[in-house]
């Protein structure tokens, strides 16, 4: 027969369940249609902001080369020496200060067609080569210095396959992006942005910007969709230019991979299969004249809404869950009370007189409650008393022969298991003539001498455990911070012990204390025994030099 409590869990449970399934598959569907239509919608913003960030980066470039051209082609006057060098050395100022302004440049130059420079130069043996122009560099990111010039002479610069930031400008006469190249001398891979220089109809030579293709490259990467999705750039004939996967900087252009068929297509939004998985991409025109792509599986495009769809499911389990449990604290709140306050007693029973009945419910369980801990308050303060009966010592108040067998024991286990290296030491102390202390002036001062030495015992060695393990005998067990201070600690007793004796008036206000310390050795030590029986021969050794040197005093 199911108690009331059961079946009302049972009749909300499947209450719960079948609304559940209702709106779960109501989202589904719902879900399944908004991810299908949205995954363009996500690939093209991902691609549009890609495409943003990298064009403000080239714009940025570009317009900082087309400012320094335009001053150029004003302040170009001639090509004489003095008007020449004059020329190049105002295009040097503007130049840098426009450089500054532009982020992510590596190199900038302004470099004089060799047929004028050089006829400039012939015509006048003791000109600078100031008038073949200049090239500045940024390698170390801490500023622009001046590098000495490529040797365009050793070139044809009729051939663009050489010298491209110069010749390919100078054979296309307008403006002009570069693919990746590796840069004259610097053996850095770069993309520039050059144009050409024209006087009267007549080349003059090239301003341009290099920066540096890492930077583009890190930019490219930052651009990441789902678990596998990716950015990549082609340049208008297909070839890779940038691809995450691919390191197109160690291929030869025959072996440089071209992008899948359809990215080269007018359709912004393709669908192709590449080494066997279905892929969906968007590309965007740079405004370098390249194309950035941002491709993903299909598999993870819908993995996006089929993700949404059992976080609903999780979602909705997680409120069924939730509402369940409502209904058993509601069903069990008369229970629950009861239940506690049978573990308690069991804690009880065990030993834990730490256990607590936490109800504060103003009815007959709560006056229960209230009774029952202060029952357990009387007996763990009766227990207490009578721990500190069995284990205190009466005369000292530090712990007794019973707790530091106890105390022993538990470091023993600790000492027998392979898996813990205890790190401890044992101080071992011995009142000096007690028994004549007792026999001339009476037990009450040498009670007053034991109380002494304890007092100072306890006070110099405050993180550790003290024990009276005999008549005039007492043990510290030194772990932590006194373990580690241990020499320091022992030093200090004993100067401490020697001035309360010098400034005694009377024997037993005195503290002649013999002592022996003793550190565990994992190698050497099997047992407790073997420290304490260490320390206690270091303790007679004291005893016996304290003992001669008195003598001698005398």
């Amino acid at each position: 027969m199911k108690s009331i409590r059961t079946r009302i869990i049972l009749l909300t449970a499947m209450a719960i369940i079948v609304a559940v399934t209702v709106a779960t598959v109501v989202a589904v569907i719902a879900v399944k249609n908004i991810g299908n239509n949205s995954s363009e919608q996500i690939l093209s913003l991902m691609c549009e902001t890609g495409e943003k960030n990298l064009d403000a980066y080239f714009v940025n470039v570009e317009q900082s080369v087309e400012y320094v051209s335009r001053f150029v082609h004003e302040d170009l006057d001639g090509t004489s020496l003095d008007k020449l060098a004059e020329h190049v050395d105002k295009t040097r100022e503007v130049f840098e200060k426009t450089a500054y302004k532009t982020s992510g440049v590596l190199t900038y130059y302004y470099r004089i067609d060799p047929t004028i420079s050089d006829a400039v130069r012939s015509a006048n043996p003791d000109v600078s080569d100031a008038v073949r122009g200049f090239w500045y560099t940024n390698l170390d990111g801490n500023g622009f210095t001046e590098h000495e010039v490529t040797d365009i002479t050793l070139y044809d610069t009729d051939d663009t396959g050489a010298l491209v930031w110069f010749t390919v400008p100078k054979a296309t006469g307008k403006p002009i992006w570069l693919p990746p190249y590796i840069t004259d001398n610097l053996d850095i891979r770069v993309i520039s942005y050059n144009v050409p220089i024209y006087r009267k109809g007549t080349f003059i030579g090239v301003v341009g910007i290099e920066i540096d293709y890492s930077m583009m490259a890190e930019q490219v990467n930052n651009i990441k969709l789902f678990d596998n999705g990716y950015a990549f750039i082609n340049d208008p004939e297909g070839n890779i230019i940038y691809h995450p996967r691919v390191d197109v900087t160690r291929l030869t252009p025959e072996n440089t991979p071209k992008v899948p068929e359809g990215l080269l297509s007018d359709n912004k939004f393709v669908s192709y299969e590449y080494e066997g998985v279905e892929k969906q991409a968007v590309w965007m025109p740079l405004h370098n004249g390249m194309r950035l792509n941002v491709s993903v599986p299909v598999d993870e495009i819908n993995g996006n809404w089929r993700n949404m769809i059992l976080v609903i499911i999780l979602i909705s389990a997680a409120l069924l869950i939730v509402f369940i449990i409502l209904t058993l604290r509601l069903a069990g709140s008369i229970i629950k009370p009861l239940r506690k306050l049978t573990e308690v007693a069991e804690q009880l029973d065990a030993g834990n007189y730490d256990a607590k009945f936490d109800y504060k419910g103003n009815n007959e369980v709560g006056i229960l409650a209230h009774t029952f801990n202060r029952l357990i308050s009387h007996l763990k303060g009766y227990v207490n008393d009578m721990n500190s009966l069995a284990y205190g010592d009466a005369l000292t108040s530090v712990r007794n022969k019973g707790a530091f067998d106890i105390h022993v024991r538990e470091i023993q286990t600790q000492m027998d298991n392979p898996n813990e290296k205890p790190e401890f030491a044992v101080g071992i102390f011995d009142c000096d003539e007690l028994k004549k202390i007792n026999d001339r002036f009476g037990h009450e001062k040498g009670d007053v001498y034991l109380k002494k030495a304890s007092s100072l015992i306890c006070q110099i060695f405050k993180s550790s455990p003290v024990f009276r393990i005999g008549g005039d005998e007492f043990a510290v067990i030194m772990r932590g911070k006194d373990f580690k201070n241990r020499e320091e600690l022992g030093a200090a007793f004993m100067e401490k012990s020697a001035g309360i004796t010098g400034d005694a008036d009377n024997p037993w206000e005195q503290v002649r204390v013999a002592m022996g310390i003793a550190v565990y050795d994992p190698e050497s030590d099997s047992s407790f025994e073997d420290v304490m029986r260490r320390a206690d021969k270091l303790m007679y050794e004291n005893k016996h030099e304290r003992k001669a040197v008195r003598k001698s005093e005398v």
